[in-house]
């Protein structure tokens, strides 16, 4: 079973929590996380993404990043954050359009991470653990909660319709239009969600794999040091991770399409030849309506793809994304990897089917591909089997913001 573990959270006050909150590290690059933060001091992005505040090309792994990450955190720590003055869990919603999702902002494991009590479904890099893990320590905290998901509890769903009929300690609308709201537990209703959380069998990762791992990497140097590290409040140490648990039927997940910059040295009726081989190819929609189809944009046109032949047994070779690599991007455009494939870039559903007709009607793309979105099912029924979900299967949204709650460690 699960267990959740209330939290001494380093927080914004209220009225800053607008100007402090910014996007995740890692779905912005260093010229969008530089504009993004231009204007604003108090952005979390000087803490998590420092390499903007230093000269263009600076290599965004090297110590002088590392030292002005710490540096800016302990500033906003002095001038900008508090911490709880006790042990806390929190409600944190999302709300974008009619779209709505309130999780449980608390610690959570690594002990269970371990043991697969929390469960993963994607591989990790080396390098982006080696640079999580290295913020982390040098920062002395979590500063980017892991997006998780549960089944839904009834017990649960009463406390948070309870907790959160009151005023919310943080609310505001961020720029791109998403709602923040966050809610202090403390008392009865506190330790009430955490014997109910109790009964919840495992957690799955939605979101947030390589922060996962690299505060399960902070734990091991914390311990192999020898460094004195003090826990702030219930065992919420460094034996633990910062993370937003939701109950998978208020989950969204949109597309991860793709789109590829070449043909591989084909030209164009002999790539359409190559995937009419392989799949039945029709005028179609920008977005697919149901699972099993595959849209592609080409040579000014969007297309509906059908696989002339599919696995309808293995759990992650019929996914539309192990689909469309294994009989189109691999044979077809000769892509094997796309985790190294230089060639094959990702754009997450959020940014719509005009994005990828953009990329493509540029010149940037040959041609692009937009997907029907994974189901939560799919996902909690691949990492129940212990498999493994092909990469950039998911995009997640509404995303969490960093800085809201931290967990120093």
């Amino acid at each position: 079973m699960a267990t959740l573990h209330p939290f001494r959270a380093l927080r914004p006050r209220p009225q800053d929590a607008a100007r402090i909150a910014a996007v995740p590290y890692d779905v912005v690059n260093t010229e969008e996380a530089r504009a993004l933060a231009e204007g604003n001091p108090l952005s979390f992005l000087r803490a998590s993404r420092a390499e903007l505040e230093l000269p263009a090309g600076t290599d965004p792994y090297s110590k002088a990043v590392y030292d002005r990450a710490a540096e800016n955190f302990d500033k906003l720590k002095k001038d900008s954050l508090i911490v709880e003055d006790e042990p806390s869990v929190y409600f944190y919603r999302l709300r974008m359009g009619g779209h709505e999702q309130t999780g449980i902002a608390a610690c959570y494991s690594l002990d269970e991470y371990d043991r697969d009590v929390i469960k993963k479904h994607e591989r990790t890099r080396r390098d982006k653990e080696d640079d999580r893990t290295r913020h982390m320590m040098a920062l002395g905290a979590q500063t980017g909660p892991v997006f998780l998901t549960y089944r839904s509890s009834a017990a649960i769903d009463q406390i948070a319709t309870r907790a959160t009929a009151g005023s919310a300690l943080i609310d505001f609308e961020a720029p791109d239009g998403v709602h923040h709201s966050v809610w202090r537990v403390t008392g009865a209703d506190r330790d009430a969600l955490v014997a109910a959380f109790a009964a919840v069998p495992a957690l799955y990762i939605a979101d947030g794999h390589h922060r996962a791992a690299s505060a399960a990497r902070a734990r091991t140097e914390i311990k192999d040091s020898g460094a004195k590290r003090q826990a702030l409040g219930d065992g919420a140490d460094y034996t633990t991770f910062l993370g937003v648990a939701f109950p998978q039927n208020q989950v969204q997940i949109l597309p991860y399409n793709r789109i590829v910059k070449d043909l591989g040295g084909q030209t164009p009726e002999a790539f359409l030849e190559a995937v009419r081989t392989r799949f039945e190819l029709e005028a179609g929609p920008a977005e697919p309506a149901a699972r099993g189809d595959i849209s592609m944009y080409f040579k000014g046109a969007w297309h509906a793809l059908r696989p002339r032949v599919r696995p309808e047994v293995d759990a992650i070779a019929s996914l539309d994304v192990s689909v469309l690599q294994d009989q189109l991007l691999a044979p077809v455009l000769q892509i094997a990897d796309i985790r190294t494939d230089k060639r094959i870039d990702f754009v997450g559903g959020a940014r719509g089917t005009k994005e990828l007709q953009s990329l493509v009607d540029s010149g940037k793309a040959a041609v692009a591909f937009s997907l029907y979105p994974v189901s939560i099912s799919d996902l909690m029924s691949v990492s129940d089997a212990g498999g493994i979900m092909p990469p950039k299967s998911t995009w997640f949204e509404p995303k969490l913001r960093d800085g809201l709650l931290s967990h120093l460690i």
